[in-house]
């Protein structure tokens, strides 16, 4: 009998986080359409809660059309440093049974499990026991998918939404590709989905049937990436020190703004902010950008790199203000924001552990 290699990976994701901390904190939100974030046109949807989305209200989408799908929806404003607090109680749940964690958002993570702290030998089995500590001792849901790679995990913990969880085991995992449709395959967006649909390419199974020369003549260098995900190999491993590449604030104006001076005001104060988040991250950065965004929706974007790195109010503040005068506004200004790239990250990325597989 030949026995493979594989990954016993979980992905967990919160059930509409950011929504479920609002009803938990505050009980007479329980049950009710909530949406976090502004309402009206400038407002954006950070998050919704179950009963909102029956209503057709997603993240994304402005407040005025939320209200307009559900006129009973509340809005509340984002406590992100409330769900910075329990996310972090997530994590700690996480690292009682693996150090191989890594977070991709506040309200998602990858664990691989291959070897774990509680010495289970079933995924399956440590994914509901996890999801059970979370809920006992956070109060919230989360779903999960178990697989052996993150690309099938991730979509696997989608499938039983919300509260639920999906096991993709390995002698699953080439069926359940080939019923995938192409759009949730990783790095194929809406434009590339489109060039597939003209190719004859609408799941995992038409994807899988194309050769390697046919993918990489349409797809250039992506051709071997697709040939690779429709046979369920996807190589890519838990980072738990997965390094940041860039730290952002930015701010969207409820009237456009067409004075130099007063968005020199508003820089300041979206200085102070990224300056705060780098400090929390214990990071500092080169290469400051400011962001623009006119009434027009056109977006212009100006760099300039520091010879030392910074984190200083005052530095990013005096950085942020010669790329605001650099050149003269063509339009009033909707939006503005900074983004601090080029980061002094010292980890290093840590290699996941792989064992023979026993059971899933």
């Amino acid at each position: 009998m030949e026995v493979f290699k594989h990954r016993k990976i979980i992905h967990v994701d919160m059930d509409a986080f950011y929504a479920s901390v609002e009803q938990m904190d505050d009980p007479r939100l329980s049950g009710k359409p909530l949406a976090v974030g502004g309402s009206g046109d400038r407002g954006v949807i950070a998050a919704a809660s179950y009963e909102a989305r029956k209503f057709g209200v997603r993240s994304a989408m402005s407040g005025r059309i939320a209200k307009e799908l559900c006129p009973d929806l509340i809005f509340v404003t984002p406590r992100f440093e409330r769900y910075k607090e329990i996310s972090t109680q997530v994590r700690e749940i996480f690292h009682r049974y693996t150090d191989l964690v890594e977070p991709l958002s506040l309200d998602e993570a990858y664990l691989d499990v291959t070897e774990n702290k509680t010495g289970h030998l079933s995924a399956t089995l440590l994914a509901e026991e996890l999801r059970g500590k979370i809920k006992e001792e956070v109060g919230l849901n989360a779903s999960a998918g178990i697989s052996i790679n993150k690309f099938v995990a991730k979509i696997a913990s989608d499938i039983n939404k919300p509260n639920g969880q999906k096991t993709v085991g390995p002698d699953e995992v080439l069926d359940f590709i080939s019923q995938l449709a192409i759009r949730k395959f990783y790095g194929v967006g809406e434009k590339t989905t489109q060039k597939m649909y003209r190719l004859g390419i609408f799941k995992g199974e038409d994807l899988r049937n194309k050769s390697l020369e046919f993918l990489q003549n349409n797809f250039k260098k992506h051709g071997q990436y697709y040939y690779d995900l429709a046979r369920g190999l996807y190589h890519g491993e838990v980072k738990p020190h997965r390094l940041r590449k860039s730290i952002a604030t930015e701010r969207t104006f409820s009237k456009n703004i067409s004075s130099e001076i007063y968005l020199e005001k508003e820089l300041e104060k979206i200085s102070e902010s990224l300056a705060k988040r780098l400090e929390m991250s214990k990071v500092k950065g080169r290469t400051l950008t400011l962001k623009l965004k006119y009434s027009d929706f056109s977006t212009v974007t100006r760099s300039k790199t520091s010879p030392e790195h910074l984190n200083k109010r005052k530095d990013l503040f005096k950085l942020a203000k010669e790329l605001l005068y650099q050149e003269k506004l063509k339009e009033s200004v909707r939006l503005i924001g900074l983004s601090m790239t080029n980061l002094d990250n010292k980890k290093e990325d840590s290699k996941a552990v792989v064992q023979l597989t026993l059971e899933f």
